[in-house]
C-alpha cells in the first residue's frame, strides 16, 4: 500500500486532463483526485464553502465529521492505508483544531494534504477585525509551517498551480503533511496549470551508493547473526514488496517496531515478531540485542517504539537506513536515497543462507469462555486474537489499548494502524473512518480505552451516517488507565457513560454491555454476522488490570514523573 517512489513525482502535459482550463480551486481538486484521493475530510465553514461546494460537485466524497479533529484522524489514517490524505477546514477555528492531528502525522510520517480557506484577499484592507482572526492574517500559517514540510498561501493566480505542484510533490516526497491556505476570493479565480512539471525524481549519487553498499554487503555476508528492524518507512515509501524480496533473498530474519506492527505479514516464516525493548517478549529482545549485524531499515529511534530507552541496540553492530540518511556503523554516507540501497542489496551477492532457528510468535492461544467469569485484559486480546480474519485492520489507541494489542497474530500486511510515536488520544475511532474508506475491503477492529473514547468517541454518528462497519471495543477501566500506576489522583477519573446504549442515540448500531467472558463469546458471534452497521462493546474491566506490557511501560514512566 502507499505510492512507489515513481508514482511520486509526474510530468504535466500538454493536452492531459490537468491542461483544461480551471480555476485555482478545481485545479486543487483534480491534483487530490490524480493522485489517488476519493475522500475529504472535514467541516465547513464560511471561508471555505465555495471550495466545498467545488468538492461536491466534483467526484471526491466529502465525509463532513462531527469535529475537525475526528476529520484530520481520518485523514491521517486515510493516508497510511491509501497513501495521501485530505482535511479541508475553515479559518483558525477549524484550522487550529486539526494542529494536534497535522503534529501527529508530521511526527509519524503520514502525507497528508491540509486545506484550509481564509478570509478573502479584497477583505483584508485597513484591518478589519473579521471573525476567527487571531492576531495577523497569517498567524495560522506561522502555526502551520512548524508542523509541516511545505505549506503556501493561494493567494496569486498566475503562481497558485505551481505552488500546489510544489507542496504535493513535498507531500510524497517526504511522506509528511503539507498547508494549503486557500483565500475565499481565489477558489474561483481563473489559473493556468504550468505546461509540465519541473520535478525530477531523485536518484543516489552514484559514488556513494556504491561504496555504502560494498560496505554494507561485507558487513553481511560476514555476520553469523544478522537481523533486520523493518520500520514503519518501509510502509510509508511503498517499499514491503521490496522489503520481501530482501528477506526471500538473503534469508535473515526480520522484527518491526509498535509502529511498524504488521509491516509484515506476521506469519512469515522469518518474522520475530516486535521489537520494544524490555517492554516486549524477552526471545526477541535477546535475538535483536545479540545479533552481531543489525540492519536497520526506515526506522523511528522514538522512547515508547523501543521501549521507553529500555532497547540496547549497538551502533557499532548497525546499518541504519532512512529517508533522510544512511549510517553504517560510525559511517555516514550522504546522497543515498534508501529505496536504491535496498535495490542494492537485493541485486547483491552475500552468499546463500538457510533460514535460522527463531522464536516465531506464538501462535493464537485457545479461548474457551467460562460462564460469569468476569472479563480480563488477557483474555480479552487472547480472544479477540483468535477473532482476527484477513480482512480485519486493527486500529489502536495509545494506552493498553495499543500495548495489548501488540502479541496480535496480524493476518496480512498494513493492516494494524496505532499512533505509537506521538501517541495521541482519540485517534481510533476517526481513524476507522479513513480506514475503511481507504479501503473497503477491511472492516476495521477498534480497541480504544474509555478516556480516549470520550474526546472522539461521538464520530460514531459518522461512522453510522456514512454507513461503515467498525467493530468497536471500549476498554472501560473506568479512568486514564495508562496514568494510574505513574501517578494516581482524581484527575484521572472521568465520567462513567453507558457506551452500550449510544446505537440507541443513533438509531443506528449494535450495542454490548459486556462483564463477563461468556458475554463477550455472544456478543462477538453476533458482530461478526451484523455487516449492516457498527458494533459497539462496552467492556467493562477492574481498574487494576492491566496488560504485562503496559506495567512494564509504567513501571519506567512512573519513575521520571514523581
Amino acid at each position: 500500500m502507499g505510492f512507489a517512489r515513481n508514482q511520486i513525482f509526474y510530468n504535466l502535459q500538454k493536452g492531459s486532463p490537468m491542461s483544461k482550463q480551471h480555476t485555482i480551486g478545481s485545479y486543487l481538486i483534480d491534483k487530490l483526485s490524480s493522485h489517488g484521493v476519493g475522500h475529504i475530510f472535514g467541516v465547513p465553514g464560511d471561508y471555505v464553502l465555495g471550495l466545498y461546494k467545488q468538492l461536491e460537485d466534483s467526484k471526491l466524497k466529502v465525509i463532513n465529521t462531527c469535529d475537525e479533529q475526528g476529520a484530520g484522524f481520518a485523514a491521517d489514517a486515510y493516508a497510511r492505508v491509501n497513501g495521501l490524505g485530505a482535511v479541508c477546514v475553515t479559518y483558525c477555528v477549524g484550522g487550529l483544531k486539526v494542529a494536534n492531528t497535522t503534529a501527529q502525522a508530521f511526527a509519524e510520517k503520514s502525507p497528508v494534504v491540509v486545506i484550509s480557506g481564509a478570509p478573502g484577499t479584497n477583505e483584508r484592507t485597513k484591518t478589519p477585525l473579521l471573525h476567527h482572526r487571531v492576531r495577523d492574517f497569517d498567524t495560522q500559517l506561522k502555526v502551520f509551517e512548524q508542523l509541516t514540510v511545505a505549506s503556501t498561501v493561494l493567494d496569486d493566480p498566475r503562481t497558485a498551480c505551481s505552488e500546489i505542484d510544489r507542496v504535493f510533490a513535498a507531500a510524497l516526497r517526504y511522506k509528511r503533511p503539507v498547508y494549503i491556505e486557500l483565500p475565499r476570493d481565489m477558489v474561483s479565480a481563473p489559473a493556468d496549470p504550468p505546461q509540465k512539471s519541473n520535478d525530477t525524481v531523485r536518484s543516489s549519487d552514484p559514488v556513494a551508493l556504491d561504496e555504502a553498499l560494498r560496505e554494507a554487503v561485507g558487513i553481511i555476508s560476514a555476520a553469523k547473526k544478522p537481523v533486520i528492524l523493518a520500520g514503519v518507512e518501509m510502509h510509508r515509501f511503498g517499499l514491503q514488496d521490496a522489503l520481501l524480496k530482501l528477506l526471500d533473498k538473503t534469508k535473515i530474519p526480520v522484527a518491526s517496531t509498535i509502529l511498524s506492527k504488521s509491516v509484515v505479514v506476521e506469519n512469515h516464516p522469518q518474522y520475530l515478531g516486535v521489537y520494544e525493548g524490555a517492554m516486549g517478549r524477552e526471545e526477541v529482545r535477546e535475538y535483536i540485542e545479540s545479533s552481531d549485524c543489525l540492519i536497520l531499515l526506515g526506522v523511528f529511534m522514538s522512547d515508547v517504539n523501543l521501549g521507553i530507552f529500555t532497547a540496547h541496540l549497538d551502533q557499532g553492530k548497525s546499518i541504519s537506513v532512512t529517508s533522510e540518511k544512511v549510517s553504517i556503523q560510525h559511517h555516514s554516507y550522504d546522497g543515498v536515497e534508501m529505496d536504491d540501497f535496498i535495490a542494492g542489496l537485493i541485486a547483491a551477492d552475500m552468499g546463500k543462507r538457510k533460514v535460522p532457528d527463531i522464536p516465531n510468535p506464538p501462535l493464537p492461544e485457545p479461548a474457551n469462555p467460562t460462564t460469569g467469569k468476569p472479563m480480563t485484559v488477557r483474555y480479552l486480546f487472547q480472544r479477540l486474537n483468535s477473532f482476527l480474519d484477513d480482512n480485519t485492520i486493527v486500529i489502536a489507541d495509545p494506552g493498553d489499548a495499543m500495548f495489548a494489542a501488540i502479541d496480535m497474530n496480524i493476518h496480512c500486511a498494513t493492516e494494524f494502524l496505532s499512533p505509537a510515536y506521538y501517541t495521541s488520544l482519540g485517534f481510533a475511532v476517526p481513524a476507522s473512518i479513513g480506514a475503511q474508506l481507504a479501503n473497503p475491503q477491511l472492516r476495521p477492529l477498534v480497541l480504544v480505552g474509555d478516556g480516549a473514547f470520550q474526546m472522539t468517541g461521538m464520530e460514531v454518528a459518522s461512522i453510522a451516517r456514512f454507513g461503515l462497519t467498525p467493530i468497536i471495543i471500549v476498554l472501560n477501566n473506568q479512568g486514564y488507565g495508562t496514568e494510574r500506576p505513574m501517578l494516581d489522583g482524581a484527575f484521572n477519573d472521568i465520567p462513567s457513560l453507558n457506551y452500550a446504549r449510544i446505537p440507541e442515540l443513533l438509531s443506528a448500531g449494535k450495542g454490548y454491555d459486556i462483564h463477563t467472558e461468556d458475554q463477550l463469546e455472544c456478543a462477538l458471534q453476533e458482530a461478526q454476522k451484523h455487516t449492516d452497521s457498527f458494533c459497539i462493546f462496552d467492556v467493562h474491566l477492574d481498574p487494576a488490570d492491566r496488560s504485562m506490557a503496559l506495567e512494564r511501560l509504567t513501571t519506567v514512566l512512573g519513575k521520571r514523573v514523581k
